[in-house]
């Protein structure tokens, strides 16, 4: 289900006490211009490390094998919940096994990193017994113990409280768009208010003090990255154009490229591309970044 919010998991009883409504403060720049954190090897400093979390997932794979084939930028880790997703991608020292609900099982994986890439997300199970050809719907469903309340909020929050109490860098969060309206299907997936969840961990990060990226991605597609042109925005705005899709390669790449600029920072935006072919295929990210100024 290529959706914007392909991975998920919720709770059924939503009781959550309202979000505040977003705000768009322009991002002010204290002081000069400064570089990322990452800090090339050639320059004479030690590359940050880095944690993705959600490293199992077909997004974070993409993100941790980025992170390995950097190594003169980044030293790469990753968080998976099982060991049998810490086969799939490889099974490394560097390859921590954890849940994001329990915060004791997490600290061995965040201790010492400089900067967390948070790509954990819940996930809906179809129901059995879906039968397309007699014009049937598919339900969803949440394993127990697995709904978004506990994984894309409380394990979120374990996860920034933990990256925070460390001294964390930087924390870059990838949502999904769709979380202005409370009545977006993926809401009802379950019954389980999946975005409304993830927007409430999205603002707990944003009060938290500590710098972060927070990227609400566009209908993710398995298809190649840095061939298009990338598109960002705020308030779903893009989810009114026929522009609302984006290869999760592209979404792996931005989550790195935030690390590396200081107009990353403080920011939160939607993010999608352009068909393959229209527009000039994205390099500049820099750019890209500073053409964001809205800060959740």
């Amino acid at each position: 289900m290529a959706t914007a919010a392909a991975c998920l998991r919720v709770a059924c009883t939503f009781t959550s006490p309202p979000i505040r409504a977003p705000c768009h403060v322009s991002a002010t720049r204290r002081g000069p211009r400064r570089a990322g954190l990452a800090v090339s090897a050639a320059a004479g400093g030690s590359p940050p490390t880095v944690l993705v979390t959600g490293a199992g997932g077909r997004t974070g794979q993409i993100v941790y094998k980025k992170l390995k084939e950097r190594a003169d930028q980044f030293v790469g880790r990753g968080l998976v919940r099982t060991e049998e997703s810490k086969g799939k991608i490889g099974g490394g020292d560097d390859v921590f096994v954890g849940d994001i609900r329990d915060p004791e099982s997490i600290a061995s994986a965040i201790e010492g990193i400089d900067a967390l890439i948070i790509l954990t997300s819940a996930v809906p199970k179809m129901k059995p017994g879906f039968d397309p050809s007699k014009g049937q719907r598919p339900e969803f469903y949440f394993e127990e113990g697995c709904f978004p309340e506990q994984v894309d909020w409380i394990g979120q929050k374990n996860q920034i409280d933990a990256a925070k109490s460390i001294g964390v860098k930087q924390i870059v969060l990838v949502g999904s768009m769709g979380g202005t309206d409370i009545n977006h299907p993926l809401n009802k997936l379950g019954n389980g208010n999946i975005l409304v969840w993830k927007r409430k961990a999205e603002q707990y990060l944003a009060d938290s003090g500590v710098p972060y990226t927070i990227i609400r991605a566009g209908g993710l597609q398995d298809k190649d990255g840095g061939l298009r042109e990338l598109i960002v925005g705020k308030d779903d705005e893009i989810l009114k154009t026929e522009t609302k899709t984006i290869a999760r390669a592209d979404v792996a790449e931005v989550c790195l490229q935030a690390l590396l600029f200081e107009e990353a920072k403080f920011k939160a935006f939607d993010l999608a591309s352009k068909p393959e072919g229209e527009g000039i295929p994205t390099k500049d990210f820099r750019a890209l970044f500073a053409q964001v100024s809205s800060r959740f």
